[in-house]
């Protein structure tokens, strides 16, 4: 009887767990940045002023785009083979570089080996709960997300920075221009995205070499 209702009970759980999970296959996140300038010289915080991020997932395929006054900054990158495409969008200046598996790896080496410690802070960003945790990188410098475990990401590899969480960020801080900024999840859609998102230009943009760009900050 004690065995028939342990059971019960764990396929319960079970069932619970599915419902409150959902795995994000597709769609697209809407995030705002915020920035935190800690100075009464506001010029270059002015630059970011209304920017926003949008991150586009379609199975192994994803497309983040940050958009700012300063101009367009975009990844195309595919999971499966490892390989992306960057599309710098700056007044006339119009740049494409072409990495490598070994490229993307190299160029978010920071993030490798990042952990996370969870804490029993949480909130709700978007409609959806979430947990505070501090991830620390290896060279020491920690940041703080915010993610939740009702959203899990197909594609864990869109964002190499979140790769051990175990759910969907929708808060983190982060790094530009020397500027501190928070970028919050404002908005998800889970409609089809259009396989022409993560199409590569065929024209219109001056090429750069992956070893070409490291020279530009």
């Amino acid at each position: 009887m004690k065995t028939r209702l342990g059971i019960a009970l764990a396929l319960m759980l079970l069932t619970v767990s599915g419902i409150a999970q959902k795995q994000f296959t597709e769609g697209t996140i809407l995030y705002d940045v915020t920035v935190k300038t800690g100075t009464n010289e506001p010029q270059s915080a002015d630059l970011l002023d209304g920017a926003t991020q949008k991150v586009y997932l379609k199975g192994n395929l994803s497309r983040t785009e940050m958009s700012s006054l300063l101009g367009t900054s975009t990844t195309i990158h595919d999971s499966k083979t490892g390989t992306a495409t960057r599309l710098n969008e700056y007044g006339d200046q119009k740049i494409m570089t072409r990495l490598t598996k070994e490229n993307f790896i190299e160029a978010n080496k920071k993030y490798a080996g990042v952990t996370f410690e969870k804490s029993t802070e949480s909130k709700t960003i978007a409609g959806y709960r979430c947990t505070k945790a501090t991830g620390k990188l290896k060279d020491g410098t920690t940041f703080t997300v915010y993610y939740t475990t009702e959203l899990v990401p197909m594609n864990k590899e869109y964002d190499l920075q979140f790769k051990g969480l175990a759910g969907l960020v929708l808060e983190y801080e982060a790094t530009l221009g020397g500027l501190q900024v928070t970028f919050t999840a404002s908005k998800i859609n889970f409609d089809a995205v259009p396989s022409s998102k993560f199409e590569v230009p065929k024209s219109g943009y001056r090429e750069m070499t992956y070893e070409e760009s490291k020279g530009i900050k």
